[in-house]
């Protein structure tokens, strides 16, 4: 995963000793399945850095509060300080120590439960960590992303422009995405339905602002430069050629 600034290494290296000690617990690796920026990132999928870790439950057996409970004990002996979690599902805010002011200092951690019935999975050894995890397929990380900035909106009225940014370069490598987690996440049955939706929802909501806002420190500099301006323009341009394809 790419580093912007020199000064996110220590985030980097949170997100790393977290995701290793999460791989070496039998009841963790089995019940919690890797998803999201960061495992696409590590992946080798989007050229981005990621700064939060993100979960799909599995049913492995374990009762959630038992997973809860080990995922605490892991925090606990990593030294971190849980700021605030859910009540409701497993969702942490974690603290750790910065040696200066303007570093990043926390880290949030989301599992899905339960996911879409129709995501798929596959064993993965993340090499930056030396360890096996089983992520979610590139797949259905592309159709996840696809849904995920309408299903921002809707659930708490937010707009992330990494969703934007993630589509666009998703779609420009060339990757194809599961269309049943779309339906199923959306509940429908024409997929270029949804697709029309989505531009609608990019055309009115995404602003210059908005990307500048959330992109700025994911991205190398001359990155976030030349994508900025085009971006919104260019991602309801790769759904609109996506529509006409699709039957």
């Amino acid at each position: 995963m790419i580093l912007p600034d020199a000064k996110d290494a220590i985030h980097k290296a949170w997100l790393y000793r977290i995701l290793s000690m999460f791989s070496d617990n039998n009841i963790i690796s089995h019940s919690l399945y890797f998803k999201g920026g960061t495992c696409a990132a590590m992946r080798g999928f989007l050229d981005r850095f990621s700064v939060d870790l993100d979960f799909d439950y599995s049913d492995s057996g374990h009762d959630i509060s038992v997973i809860s409970s080990q995922m605490e004990v892991i925090f606990e002996k990593a030294g971190l300080m849980i700021k605030a979690k859910s009540d409701v599902v497993p969702q942490y805010f974690l603290k750790y120590d910065t040696p200066g002011r303007n570093h990043r200092n926390t880290i949030k951690i989301d599992v899905t439960m339960p996911p879409p019935v129709s995501n798929k999975y596959e064993p993965v050894r993340l090499n930056e960590i030396d360890r096996i995890f089983m992520c979610q397929t590139k797949e259905t990380m592309f159709a996840n992303k696809l849904v995920a900035a309408l299903d921002r909106f809707e659930k708490n009225g937010s707009i992330a422009g990494r969703d934007i940014y993630d589509i666009h370069y998703f779609f420009i490598s060339g990757y194809t995405y599961n269309k049943d987690v779309i339906f199923e996440r959306r509940n429908i049955t024409d997929i270029k339905i949804y697709f029309k939706e989505l531009i609608d929802f990019i055309d009115r909501n995404i602003t210059e602002k908005i990307i500048t806002q959330d992109l700025n420190m994911l991205l190398p500099y001359k990155k976030f430069i030349m994508i900025r301006k085009v971006l919104k323009s260019e991602t309801i341009m790769l759904l609109s050629d996506e529509m006409k394809r699709v039957i």
